[in-house]
């Protein structure tokens, strides 16, 4: 069987082709996992240098130990650590404290596997003190939760 223009061009038009328009149902993600209710998920850091809320309350804190000599130096992803072939650890801090040894801070809102696993990979590997650190609830007090890694 063969079409006409005016076929081929209707059956485009409905199902997709060049020229017509998107007819992807983009309202409502294509799956969900288990215990994720919304189906959406996060994007992660879309650029890199960009501090999320967590980070940037974080670097306030830093700042204020900076100020009062606790810290020598701060800066928001320095360095970046190769672990593998194509996989790398960006720790989101480097702090040279006050007795001068180079510190890597992770800052986290919650764990994942994967971000677990490269920062004790990396504690393995390189000759930094490696330091995790959670914000406290402020019914607890408020302030910084650390984990250190070796």
């Amino acid at each position: 069987m063969r079409w006409t223009e005016d076929q081929l061009a209707d059956w485009q038009r409905t199902h997709g082709g060049p020229g017509a328009p998107n007819r992807a149902d983009v309202s409502r993600p294509p799956f969900k996992l288990p215990g994720n209710k919304t189906g959406m998920f996060a994007l992660g850091r879309l650029k890199t240098g960009q501090k999320n809320k967590t980070e940037d309350a974080y670097g306030q804190h830093l700042e204020l130990q900076r100020q009062a000599g606790a810290i020598l130096w701060y800066a928001f992803e320095p360095i970046k650590l190769r672990l593998a072939d194509n996989t790398f650890y960006t720790p989101d801090y480097g702090v040279i404290a006050a007795d001068g040894v180079l510190e890597l801070h992770e800052v986290k809102g919650f764990w994942q596997d994967d971000a677990r696993v490269k920062i004790k990979v990396a504690a393995e590997h390189f000759p930094f003190r490696f330091k995790a650190l959670k914000p406290k609830a402020k019914k607890d007090g408020g302030g910084w939760s650390c984990e250190e890694f070796a």
